[in-house]
């Protein structure tokens, strides 16, 4: 990897808000060029139709990241832009071209990109997020096969990813790697200085629930859990932390008829890259309930800033958190949940685990994924 090469990625970038896609596509620009590697971003200026975001809005209010090159070019709804994004990466003549796959939404336009740009010889490499969506829809495998058959190779971050892509294609070269580290939102800080800047009180702990809020990822099982009588002995307080994708009243409603409201604190709008340092490191804590996932970009955050964590067994979660040493990995239940929660804290976990994620966070080097994505294309 000593040549300079010229590298596109295309995917989610600024102006999109930060989530994790976005987040990822930067960073790994950052991994490429810190090899010497020419990159450039081709993303998106329309991402979704308005009807199909959930959120408030899509675009970041940020200032731009520092020093990449980021091409506003792609509208995931218009066949002829396809084609047209598709040739102008053709006339670059890249070296390597990674697509991030994520959703069958988009199938056909990341699918014919990668068509038209495989014709000037480059490789195409899909790093796959996810192949079978976890909120299904009619036509969703079909899209995805229109994707997978676009593509030359593929690397995905958990086992059942690598999995479900062997139900659409059993010939095309996979790698399975590790989700690198998302260390771009800046350094550990104190937790009394995160406390301070949060406004909240250093006389409780503090569990973190983090990210866009969907039905799959369990804030209800969170609930019931926290409501658990057990919890009332160590002056703890729930933070969610994140926009609604889905109607928040259920939730509201919930923690009313738990009668938890005094000890859930809700921030319920997008976190900015830079604030998300605080909510992380005020916690003692990170709770991921989820029902059904992959692989999580807050595992990672929580890694960077070397918070505990507990999680589920579902998808390729507990392919990461070590059990017993950097968290606990419990089955979706309100009941497990509460159980860990309590023997973390009972059991003052909190030191030795935070040392134990300090110390094994070296495994989510941004290396190991270069070196996958460069060995799936060799093969």
């Amino acid at each position: 990897m000593s040549t300079k090469r010229k590298i596109v990625i295309i995917g989610s970038a600024y102006p999109l808000r930060g989530g994790g896609i976005s987040t990822f596509n930067e960073r790994l620009a950052r991994a490429y060029m810190d090899k010497g590697d020419d990159v450039v971003i081709y993303t998106f200026s329309l991402q979704y139709p308005s009807f199909l975001f959930p959120g408030t809005t899509q675009y970041s209010k940020e200032p731009p990241p520092e020093g990449l090159d980021i091409k506003v070019r792609i509208n995931s709804i218009n066949p002829f832009n396809w084609l047209k994004v598709g040739k102008e990466i053709k006339r670059l003549k890249p070296d390597l071209v990674v697509v991030r796959f994520w959703i069958p939404f988009m199938g056909p336009c990341l699918g014919k990109i990668s068509r038209v740009i495989r014709k000037s010889g480059a490789k195409v490499v899909a790093i796959v997020d996810n192949i079978v969506p976890h909120e299904h829809k009619p036509g969703d495998r079909l899209l995805s096969k229109y994707f997978v058959n676009s593509v030359d190779c593929f690397v995905t971050m958990s086992k059942s990813v690598l999995t479900d892509l062997e139900l659409f294609d059993k010939d095309k070269p996979k790698k399975l790697t590790v989700h690198p580290l998302y260390d771009n939102f800046g350094k550990v800080i104190s937790q009394e200085t995160a406390l301070q800047k949060l406004n909240l009180s250093n006389e409780f702990k503090y569990l973190l629930f983090f990210g866009f809020i969907r039905e799959y990822k369990g804030l209800d099982l969170l609930l019931k859990a926290f409501a658990d009588k057990r919890l009332r002995r160590f002056s703890l307080k729930l933070m969610v932390v994140g926009e609604f994708y889905i109607d928040e009243k259920p939730y509201l409603q919930m923690i009313e008829d738990l009668g938890i409201g005094d000890d859930v604190i809700m921030h319920n709008k997008f976190v900015p890259n830079t604030e998300v340092v605080n909510h992380f490191c005020a916690s003692s804590l990170v709770v991921q309930p989820y029902k059904g996932a992959t692989q999580s970009g807050i595992t990672q955050i929580a890694y960077h800033f070397e918070r505990p964590i507990i999680t589920t067994n579902v998808g390729g979660l507990s392919e990461i958190v070590i059990h017993g040493r950097d968290g606990y990995v419990v089955e979706p239940d309100s009941k497990q949940i509460a159980d860990a929660i309590f023997a973390f804290f009972d059991e003052q976990k909190e030191s030795g685990f935070s040392n134990n994620v300090r110390e094994d966070k070296k495994r989510f080097s941004w290396d190991k994924m270069l070196v996958a994505v460069e060995e799936v294309c060799d093969s």
